[in-house]
């Protein structure tokens, strides 16, 4: 005789086994989606980050190619070129390392006026960090000199110079310079002293300072600490 709990087990079992099959033949086709799906996010994930890191190797071979070629002009004319063809993500700030690149081979061979217009489309570019701005900004300022009207570079410098900027040291110095530029040797020098007691200041920047202040005729106390 047959044990009575072994059939019901049995039954349940096809029940569920029942049960089971509908639900697959009623939703199954969501799971097989779900699977296509996840393949193909992979795939083209995959793809995405191969052609990514095509480009990047595309664009370091042409930079490197640029700054290989002899020609001064030519040189310049393919940096300029890549730096004015960058398109997608991240764009500006390529743009941004090929103008300051463009700006350092011109500052080298001393051609100014081939540097200041790289530097000044990186500091009037509102898509990159402030950070790349304010460089370009205060390299173009400095490097311009006199070729920049004097209240256009005051005006620059004293933005750069406000509390909590990063160049905020290096500009408190070229706005020093600039008073002594224009002969106001007692502002300049109070203005360095003054320089001295910024946080954070660096080595190199304490040294310049404390030089200028003894060829204007101050006093600097020895740091014994």
């Amino acid at each position: 005789m047959s044990n009575p709990d072994s059939f019901i087990d049995e039954v349940n079992e096809e029940l569920k086994r029942d049960r089971l099959f509908a639900l697959m033949r009623r939703y199954g086709w969501i799971v097989i989606v779900a699977v296509i799906g996840i393949v193909g996010f992979a795939a083209w994930n995959e793809w995405s980050k191969s052609q990514a890191e095509a480009r990047a190797q595309a664009l370091g071979d042409s930079v490197v190619a640029a700054l290989e070629t002899p020609a001064p002009a030519e040189r310049r004319s393919l940096l300029e070129a890549l730096a004015s063809t960058q398109s997608g993500s991240n764009a500006s700030e390529r743009a941004a390392v090929l103008n300051l690149l463009l700006a350092a081979d011109a500052m080298e061979r001393g051609e100014t006026d081939a540097a200041l217009p790289a530097l000044q489309r990186v500091a009037d570019d509102s898509a990159l960090p402030q950070s790349y701005r304010q460089l370009a900004a205060l390299k173009r300022t400095i490097l311009g000199g006199d070729q920049i009207p004097r209240d256009e570079r005051e005006a620059t410098l004293t933005g750069l110079a406000a509390p909590g900027q990063v160049f905020r040291p290096l500009a408190l110095e070229q706005l020093a310079l600039l008073e002594l530029e224009a002969g106001n040797r007692a502002s300049a020098r109070a203005q360095l002293e003054a320089l001295l007691s910024e946080p954070d200041l660096t080595a190199d920047l304490r040294r310049r300072v404390t030089q200028l202040i003894v060829v204007l005729g101050g006093e600097v106390e020895s740091d014994l600490g």
